[in-house]
């Protein structure tokens, strides 16, 4: 497209903050709402491009109790554990083609071709396009939107020869070829067939593993969204519905919103629920979990958990209440501060000998000496820090000295052993404990 173009540039997009405690424990942004995740690979990188849900301004005469999303910020990260945001990239008050700001600005997409890196976004019924020469930005927003598709929730792959499709949902999931501007479709848009016809279908995401396209898609079996996929040995189908990627969430959050995207030799689900806000499944919160393959190439079911993926460096807060399993009485979950839930949570300890374990935590050195604590207890606790198992070695005893306020706690580490090892955290006496974080110094 030759047409004039309007370039903006936020006054964020042009520098990058680091999300503190922004680790890869579920969810994976911890300052802000996140949803919809498309999760790429670029530059040896991973970047995420999820849809930002809001709270709906008071003075926009918008829903209540409905979706608001106004802009697209995008993210980084090289070992799935420290994210980087690099600011908003595109926002609804700066698209040329838009007659009126609904804030309905639902699933994007991000892919890369002959050197320039194509975002697509749906608003105001249509699929818009913004260019960029790194994938974090800064982009410039097309003149006009996607010629020939429509809808929401644009995915766009491309086969093993290089063609590109695109994938949007509205009803039903279609899906056209992409001339080679990537701008304008090549022929009709088709409807989909052999995909469930009732309930809520929406948000497809494509790609291709072992010469078969995978169609995977959040849909309304029952009352909630669950994901599901299908297979074909072409990107424009047909496609036989092959199974269930992830079960409908226990939080009830009504959607979910998937990628699918293989990164140093392991593949990876990214999606949603409503972590951060509990009562109100219209503000969700990006999550990732690893994906394994069957040798028929189906896909296992994905179980979600806290502790999401990536290593942890034992010198970080770790936030044990992101754990891997906890002892079936005895240990429970809270929010810091019910009024502002991006303070994260705590772990509660209310028996003794009751347990919590987390994984995968690197021990780069065998230097670190002792182990910090932030935590309280209004009548005194001990707990213990076990390696690999409950009854593993002990490398650590904490006593938490009474009193409600938060106190930061130091003691000495022994037997230490380096490498990745997983944390047993067990609870020494019968008195509650609530832990914050734990480091190792």
């Amino acid at each position: 497209m030759k047409s004039r173009k309007l370039k903006w540039v936020a006054l964020v997009a042009t520098a990058s903050f680091f999300i503190s405690g922004a680790m890869a424990q579920n969810p994976i942004i911890r300052d802000q709402f996140s949803a919809d995740p498309t999760a790429r690979v670029f530059n040896g990188k991973v970047y995420l491009y999820p849809s930002h849900d809001i709270i709906a301004p008071v003075d926009k005469n918008l829903r209540k109790d409905w979706f608001c999303m106004e802009d697209y910020h995008v993210f980084s990260s090289e070992n799935l554990t420290d994210w980087t945001d690099h600011g908003v990239i595109v926002t609804q008050t700066k698209v040329p083609w838009l007659t009126k700001a609904n804030y309905d600005m639902w699933a994007p997409d991000c892919v890369f071709k002959n050197g320039k890196y194509y975002f697509y976004f749906p608003v105001g019924g249509k699929i818009g396009v913004a260019t960029a020469d790194k994938p974090e930005g800064p982009y410039t927003v097309l003149e006009q939107a996607v010629k020939g598709a429509g809808g929401i929730d644009p995915c766009v792959l491309f086969d093993k020869e290089g063609k590109a499709y695109i994938f949007t949902a509205g009803g039903r999931i279609r899906v056209a070829k992409l001339k080679d501007n990537l701008i304008e479709t090549d022929g009709a848009a088709q409807v989909i067939d052999n995909l469930p016809t009732k309930g809520l279908i929406e948000g497809p995401f494509a790609f291709e593993h072992n010469g078969k396209y995978y169609l995977t898609y959040p849909h309304v079996e029952n009352q909630i969204e669950r994901l599901e996929y299908a297979m074909s040995d072409s990107p424009m189908g047909p496609y036989k519905f092959t199974g269930v990627i992830m079960d409908e969430s226990k939080s009830g959050c009504w959607t979910n919103h998937q990628s699918i995207v293989q990164y140093k030799g392991q593949w990876y689900l990214f999606y949603h629920d409503r972590d951060y806000s509990p009562k109100f499944d219209k503000n969700r919160s990006v999550r990732a979990d690893s994906l394994f393959f069957n040798a028929d190439g189906t896909i296992r079911k994905v179980i979600p958990t806290l502790r999401g993926v990536g290593l942890i460096n034992a010198s970080k807060e770790i936030q044990i209440d992101r754990y891997s399993r906890i002892s079936d009485k005895g240990v429970s979950i809270a929010f810091n501060d019910t009024t502002n839930t991006f303070k994260g949570w705590k772990t509660v300890f209310e028996a003794k000998d009751a347990w919590l374990q987390f994984n995968a935590v690197n021990f780069a050195s065998t230097n670190l000496k002792s182990i910090v604590v932030r935590a309280n207890s209004a009548k005194g606790g001990k707990i213990q820090i076990h390696l690999n198992s409950a009854n593993g070695p002990v490398i650590a005893n904490v006593s938490i000295p009474k009193g409600q306020a938060w106190q930061t706690i130091k003691s000495p580490v022994t037997k230490l052993k380096k490498g990745v090892q997983n944390l047993y955290i067990t609870s020494a006496d019968t008195n509650p404990i609530e832990i914050d974080w734990i480091s190792f110094k």
